[in-house]
């Protein structure tokens, strides 16, 4: 029976939690002038896509070095106003088995056919080396993630890209103003898609965006966005509606003013996290790609199990109730999603291994230092109880370990 008086038991096993309160795994609350904003546009009576949307596309565009974008209704709907000006039906395309769903199966949806590839053990990001083994002559583009905050080697992909000639389309949905080279990452590729979901750093409720260095391009994502409309009841191709609305945008305008500031605080956040994990065996933190700025969406460690006697589910748990909620992103490989079951060719290793492995800390801008430090006991006394007494041989996929060795 557990000693619930001493400190080191577990708040699972019926110890005092670490946490008085838990601690918020994220911040989406608007402040009043988000809501001041919204409420200008209800008074004004122009709900539809207007003035806001265009300052939204305007501010976006200029701060991420691109030319053109095209704000719209929500992140999936980005991917394919993207897919759809710069795919066609049959098409190859090259993605990671590591990321969110819609990245992969908007390329199903354009009839287009994904070939997954393996992903870097230590940023999570898209392996290059992989990419270039699974180049076929039916190969027409690569479309990769930013996961998490963080860019892609995107000095490997454009390279790659040039050597083929293959299309690239950047999925930013969790990378708002994420830099590159100290360039912005729209100044990359064919085409850059956004999400404004709720969660993500600049959280407009739903919504998206996608921009474009090609005014062909545009043009065509601007035909695809609204009904194939060049003119008032003048339609010169298949079109859909996915048109964002001037209050989504109002809300975005003003959550844009302060969007840097805080994605500064989630550096920092960042950065704390990587100190306390550098002193604990058990848990890796995440590498940041070279000449990569990232905005830290998401902070996702890997938690080694074979220095553990739980599984990180287990783990997971321990740490809820000692008040720090965790998340899992992802909890499979897309390989291993039955909807994708027809265009699997094999299971990649290091996604597969990371499945097992991988769980996200709380990671907003309004993280206090003594949150920090809660979070920081918590890690601490959750593996001080699961601890193995003697290191096992650890076993990895091949791939990995020559990676990470």
């Amino acid at each position: 029976m557990a000693d619930t008086n001493n400190p080191s038991t577990l708040a699972i096993l019926g110890g005092k939690p670490t946490c008085d309160s838990p601690i918020p795994f994220m911040s989406t609350a608007l402040n009043q002038n988000d809501i001041d904003a919204a409420t200008a546009v209800l008074h004004s009576g122009m709900l539809r896509q207007a003035s806001k949307c265009a300052e939204l596309e305007e501010r976006i565009a200029d701060i991420s070095d691109a030319e053109n974008a095209f704000t719209c209704s929500n992140g999936t709907c980005a991917l394919q106003l993207a897919y759809g000006s710069l795919l066609n039906p049959g098409d190859e395309v090259i993605v990671p088995a590591w990321t969110f769903l819609a990245t992969a199966s908007m390329i199903v949806a354009a009839g287009c056919i994904p070939i997954f590839c393996d992903v870097l053990p230590d940023t999570y990001q898209i392996d290059p080396a992989d990419v270039e083994k699974r180049i076929t002559p039916k190969t027409r583009a690569i479309a990769c993630t930013h996961l998490y905050g963080c860019p892609v080697d995107i000095n490997a992909i454009e390279q790659i890209a040039a050597k083929h000639n293959l299309t690239i389309i950047y999925d930013a949905a969790q990378a708002h103003l994420a830099r590159y080279n100290d360039n912005g990452i729209g100044a990359f590729g064919d085409a850059v898609t956004y999400s404004f979901y709720a969660t993500k750093n600049l959280g407009t409720g739903e919504g998206g965006m996608v921009t474009t260095n090609s005014d062909t391009t545009a043009k065509k994502i601007s035909l695809l966005r609204s009904h194939g409309e060049s003119g008032k009841y003048l339609h010169e191709s298949i079109g859909f509606n996915y048109r964002m609305n001037d209050i989504t945008a109002a809300i975005g305008c003003s959550r844009l003013d302060r969007l840097e500031q805080q994605n500064e605080s989630r550096r920092k956040t960042a950065a704390q996290y990587n100190k306390i994990l550098h002193n604990i065996d058990a848990i890796d933190a995440p590498s940041v790609t070279q000449g990569a700025l990232p905005v830290w969406h998401l902070y996702t460690c890997k938690l080694d199990t074979a220095l553990l006697t739980c599984t990180r589910d287990e783990f997971c748990d321990a740490l809820k109730a000692e008040g720090v909620p965790t998340a899992v992103h992802y909890p499979r490989s897309l390989t291993r999603q039955p909807c994708f079951e027809n265009f699997v060719q094999d299971h990649p290793p290091t996604c597969d291994w990371l499945a097992d492995r991988v769980f996200c800390l709380p990671m907003h801008h309004d993280l206090s230092d003594e949150q920090i430090q809660a979070v920081s006991n918590a890690l601490n006394k959750v593996v001080a109880a699961f601890a193995k007494p003697e290191i096992p041989t650890v076993s990895v996929p091949e791939r990995v370990a020559a990676v990470e060795h």
